[in-house]
């Protein structure tokens, strides 16, 4: 068992695979305010967990699997209260709601068929692809902004193909990848 398995990082991202269902239960009863308060909740405690992770020193890869199946299931969350509380943008977004999808799913399914394990690379472009969604994702529901939404996925689909280029240079399966430029210059210094 590893040394932080209780640890502040790793509970934080418990609590974002313990809001998914509620985040569920909230769009299907299209309860905006509250489905859009606890995607707020999940979506904070994403970007401290990564941060005390790294202040507290305690990157562990039990953390970064908890953390990208936290992400995958959370960014479901978000498609299917698109789908069910703002259906008209849902389908006016379609093109790009299927990039959205597809920019998660195919780095997962490659890496899995390679190495048989979920990706947990928490690339730079991520991290910001991370942080752009909140913002994107709010401003589409909240007031109709299509094009930074629509410029974020374009972004999301970039770090996918970033993160199938990465799985594509392992040899073994790898968490916390900075870029695949870390890659190229560890294969530079040998």
């Amino acid at each position: 068992m590893e040394k932080f398995t209780y640890s502040v990082p790793n509970l934080l991202s418990l609590l974002r695979l313990i809001l998914v269902p509620f985040l569920a239960i909230f769009a299907s009863l299209g309860e905006v305010v509250v489905f859009l308060s606890i995607l707020a909740v999940s979506l904070t405690s994403d970007m401290l967990d990564g941060y005390f992770a790294r202040k507290l020193h305690q990157t562990t890869e039990l953390g970064a699997r908890l953390d990208s199946w936290a992400d995958m299931l959370t960014y479901a969350a978000m498609i299917l209260g698109l789908y069910l509380i703002w259906p008209q943008l849902f389908f006016a977004q379609v093109v790009f709601v299927c990039a959205a999808a597809l920019s998660y799913v195919l780095p997962v399914l490659l890496s899995l068929y390679r190495f048989s394990v979920f990706p947990s690379y928490h690339t730079w472009g991520a991290k910001i692809a991370a942080v752009l969604i909140a913002p994107a994702y709010y401003l589409l529901v909240l007031y109709g902004y299509q094009t930074f939404f629509q410029l974020v996925i374009l972004f999301h689909l970039l770090v996918a193909v970033e993160e199938m280029a990465i799985t594509l240079i392992l040899k073994r399966p790898q968490t916390n990848i900075h870029s695949i430029l870390q890659l190229r210059n560890k294969a530079a210094r040998k």
